[in-house]
């Protein structure tokens, strides 16, 4: 039986993900009077916050990070720390009376019969019926650690950067940490100052390295000046700040890097905001040596063929998307599994399927999660207008 506008099924939007990304749309569709429903797969919203390395605070400002109808509180200051942040979401949450529901993992997403809703397959073989859909299941998804030959063998201590709280388990020990983003450097200064023996960063490619603030202007600020200029102009203007302000760590194994700021950022690598790095690397607390390419018994192998012995090795080598048993069906995937649009925009195969936070945007990812929430609610809203006519 066909259902004219009028007596249609009134099914919700579902928001799979409780994290900020998810959040902030399901506010602003409740906001233009669209039920929106979010599935949290953990037991509480924000839970890859929960998880976080309890010295991590935001490297984006207070005021440029708040969500979409609520401030974030000036007593949490200028950088907002992982336990104020987890407070934040919870708040944001009961402020805005989402309906929430937790415990349920959604596997997968496909087109009802009909050709006009979704069907999420979800936890204790729940279908769910959703009118649209907006996967916000987060950029930093399942841990990725490289396929080193010998991992199958090693017999160290090896972890994923993601199950590290603090240095507490790390005191007086020999640590080698694995990857120089923003999460390796950070727990390389964390393990320095908290008591490790010893500690080296292991660096496949020598990262952009920037001050999270210079003269009270965060870094933040300038990338969303220039996130829309010309690459090659932008280029320019880093390396000239660079050789100004940035620091020369060249006789400690970081020499300047060799390729465009913002060409990286480009292809997904972002800067490094300094917060302890550079200090510890010029005290020599933090010693730099070569990338990993292999595993052998208990030693660990760097590239120029250097054996290592650590007692633990930290793997700060990101993340997968995880998105392939979700919607990899559906062919709204690129080659690096992620989304081929994003934000307001759907899959021309997948109308009415959104996806928000599958960017590390220089400007901000909280900012442009919030950006991203206002314009897939406007779109929803107005679509689902539509069909009322």
């Amino acid at each position: 039986m066909s259902h004219t506008p009028q007596d249609r099924p009134d099914h919700p939007v579902y928001v799979v993900g409780g994290g900020p990304g998810g959040l902030a749309v399901a506010a602003t569709l409740r906001e233009r009077g669209v039920r929106a429903v979010v599935l949290e797969k953990t037991d509480a919203v924000g839970a890859s916050w929960r998880g976080h390395y309890d010295r991590l605070r935001l490297h984006t400002t207070r005021r440029l990070s708040a969500l979409p109808g609520l401030p974030i509180p000036r007593s949490f200051g200028r950088w907002v720390a992982r336990a104020d942040m987890v407070r934040y979401l919870e708040k944001y949450a009961e402020v805005h009376e989402l309906e929430i529901v937790t415990g349920v993992e959604v596997s997968r997403i496909e087109r009802a019969e009909d050709g006009e809703n979704w069907i999420l397959h979800a936890t204790g073989g729940r279908l769910l019926t959703g009118r649209a859909v907006v996967v916000a299941t987060g950029y930093s998804h399942t841990p990725r650690v490289p396929e080193w030959p010998g991992l199958a063998t090693y017999g160290g201590e090896i972890t994923h950067a993601s199950a590290y709280r603090g240095p507490a388990a790390y005191r007086g020990r020999d640590v080698l940490v694995v990857g120089a983003g923003n999460t390796g450097a950070e727990i390389a200064a964390d393990l320095a100052e908290g008591g490790a023996a010893r500690v080296r960063l292991a660096v496949r490619t020598v990262p952009h390295i920037v001050r999270r603030s210079t003269v009270g202007w965060p870094a933040q600020r300038t990338g969303i000046l220039v996130r829309r200029l010309p690459v090659r102009l932008v280029d320019r203007a880093g390396a000239l700040t660079g050789r100004l302000f940035g620091p020369d760590l060249s006789r400690q194994g970081l020499p300047r890097p060799d390729t465009g700021l913002y060409s990286r950022v480009r292809e997904g690598a972002i800067p490094v905001q300094d917060v302890g790095l550079v200090d510890a690397v010029r005290k020599g607390t933090v010693e730099i040596v070569g990338a990993v390419e292999s595993l052998d018994g208990d030693k660990v192998v760097l590239a120029d063929g250097t054996p290592l012995t650590p007692d633990a090795v930290i793997a700060a080598t990101g993340y997968r998307r995880g998105l392939e048993g979700l919607v990899g069906h559906l062919g709204v995937l690129d080659e690096r599994g992620l989304p081929v649009v994003r934000g307001a925009r759907t899959p021309r195969e997948a109308p009415d399927l959104y996806f928000t936070g599958f960017t590390n945007p220089i400007s901000g990812m909280l900012r442009e999660l919030a950006i991203d929430a206002e314009k897939i609610a406007r779109r929803i809203a107005k679509s689902r207008s539509r069909a009322a006519t």
